[in-house]
């Protein structure tokens, strides 16, 4: 058996990027109750962005990777802005299928412009890190646990303690109420979009990095994304932090377990289906009570 280390700090880095895509999807449903499929996808799209400004165009990896991201918060906002109002009114089912509908349409677009080629963009933090026993942990590893824990702070602060905060909480409870009480309904809901599309476009940087440029894979981040803010309820923070780092802990310590490593990809929705059961469980004995 293989040290088990190397892939704990993996894990640990996978599930700062989780936690990152888990806390976008928490955000913008908690604001606009749409269940938004589309991170992923739109995370990759930024990621191949940035590779081809670095590589073809000879532009900087920093200044390629921002606008790569700038792109990513760019489709999700001008998304938000046209169909968001449109959604507003239709089923929990339909949002989510309309921005499954957006997933297939960048899927589609990636392959046709990068698909025939291997790229790879590597941040300069990769170069450096610090040394934990035998295992080197590179500064891309520890940005992205740190990106987690840092984004799960911040958002939680900033949803308690600002105005702007306090309207998205508002319109999760009672957009028309909260439009008759003077909330700047567009404007408010045009930030979830925005700051969501910012958050998935650097999840969508940094997963490039750890796992490698691939179209499918990047995509299919908001699969445990998703895992990770169901468990929390689409409500908290915190508790799609801590769902995050297991799922991306427990996936990466399959990968050496020769009979188990196929499997991995099944991590997220084992996770989520016993965090459900176990909720299932309590909740009658809690009523009883």
């Amino acid at each position: 058996m293989p040290s088990l280390l190397p892939f704990l700090v993996l894990g640990l880095a996978l599930g700062g990027v989780f936690s990152l895509s888990g806390v976008g999807i928490v955000v913008l449903y908690r604001t606009t109750g749409v269940l938004y499929l589309a991170g992923g996808a739109v995370g990759a799209v930024g990621a191949f962005t940035a590779c081809s400004l670095a590589t073809t165009a000879g532009l900087p990896v920093w200044p390629a990777a921002a606008l790569g991201v700038a792109l990513s918060a760019a489709i999700t906002l001008v998304y938000g802005l046209l169909l968001g109002p449109r959604l507003a009114q239709r089923e929990p089912l339909v949002k989510a299928a309309a921005t499954l509908g957006l997933t297939l349409v960048l899927l589609g677009t990636m392959s046709w412009i990068w698909g025939a080629q291997t790229y790879s963009l590597s941040l300069p933090t990769t170069a450096w890190g610090i040394v934990l026993g035998t295992v080197h942990v590179n500064g891309t590893q520890l940005i992205s646990l740190a990106l987690g824990l840092l984004l799960t702070a911040v958002t939680a602060q900033f949803l308690d303690r600002t105005a702007l905060g306090t309207a998205m909480r508002a319109l999760a409870d009672d957009r028309e109420s909260s439009a008759l009480l003077g909330v700047p309904v567009r404007r408010v809901e045009a930030a979830a979009w925005l700051g969501s599309g910012v958050v998935f476009g650097v999840a969508g940087i940094v997963l490039s990095n750890l796992v490698g440029l691939d179209i499918n894979g990047l995509t299919f981040l908001i699969i445990s994304g998703l895992a990770a803010a169901l468990v929390g309820r689409l409500e908290s923070l915190w508790t799609t932090l801590a769902a995050g780092l297991v799922i991306g802990v427990a996936q990466s310590l399959l990968t050496p377990v020769a009979s188990l490593s196929s499997y991995r990809s099944m991590t997220p929705f084992l996770v989520a289906i016993a965090v459900v059961l176990v909720m299932a469980v309590r909740r009658p004995s809690q009523t009883r009570v």
